[in-house]
């Protein structure tokens, strides 16, 4: 592992085909890849739009200090700006829609099905890196598309919290969370590892019918036997925890930032 920016992979991938990638190099969201917001169901698009510009080709996702809490019935003074590959949600006041994070959770906003990219098994891989904020979360994670309620695991590739964050080493979240599939068990992990997460990382997983891989800067860090069995979609997350929940005795900076260079996923050939 290291503490500077790891670098670029080759696009091509032996024995895979790419089916779907980012390198932001228009200056616009590409809207048939990304929908930029965050379970509006449980909100609405206005409360859980996000923020972000593209510069350089990379993706900046941000918090800004003007942002309102994306979810206050729901989910208190939280901010988080997201974007995500699909959407699904039951009708206004159900319980019915993706990652119903709370039991109060009622359908506030119903949403329009849309499926941009849902993939069942492959090789994702981000390269990205956050900040040392502690008021900050980011993540690159996957989501069970949810149309039937049990679909609702969660593979998360990585899992960064600011107040985890060091220049030397520093503690990394990843691996799967079951939710409502009563057919996976919890297997989420926080480990430390001499990186600085600060500076540009890969981060990636290699999901197959029979187990899930877990990788960082190309080495394997976990083997999970456990596979969903269902379409997942793609999750891009910066969130603001109030500091009186996060425990941070440091006002957030503004804005804060969460910046992404590819994102790329194949299919085994």
């Amino acid at each position: 592992m290291s503490n500077s920016d790891f670098p670029r992979n080759a696009e091509e991938k032996t024995g895979y085909s790419l089916v779907f990638k980012d390198d932001f190099n228009s200056y616009d969201l590409d809207r048939n890849k990304w929908f930029p917001y965050y379970l509006p169901q449980w909100s609405s698009k206005e409360n859980s739009k996000a923020n972000y510009r593209i510069q350089d080709s990379q993706l900046i996702l941000q918090i800004t200090e003007t942002q309102l809490p994306w979810c206050p019935e729901f989910n208190g003074n939280v901010k988080v700006s997201n974007l995500q590959t699909g959407v699904y949600s039951g009708p206004l006041n159900s319980e019915y829609g993706q990652h119903r994070f709370s039991k109060n959770c009622l359908v506030r906003e119903e949403q329009k099905e849309v499926r941009l990219f849902t993939p069942q098994c492959g090789y994702f891989e981000i390269r990205a890196k956050g900040s040392n904020d502690p008021n900050n979360v980011f993540g690159f994670w996957m989501i069970g598309f949810e149309d039937l309620p049990h679909r609702s695991a969660e593979i998360c590739p990585f899992e960064l919290k600011g107040w985890n964050v060091n220049t030397t080493k520093s503690t990394i979240g990843f691996g799967i969370h079951s939710f409502g599939d009563s057919e996976i068990k919890e297997e989420f992990f926080e480990r430390e590892f001499m990186i600085d997460p600060t500076k540009f990382h890969i981060y990636a997983v290699n999901w197959t019918p029979d187990g899930v891989d877990f990788y960082l800067d190309n080495e394997l860090i976990h083997n999970s036997s456990q596979s969903p069995q269902y379409p997942m979609q793609l999750m891009l997350n910066i969130y603001e925890i109030p500091p009186l929940e996060s425990g941070s005795k440091r006002a957030p900076t503004y804005p804060s930032e969460f910046t992404i260079d590819y994102i790329r996923c194949y299919q085994k050939k």
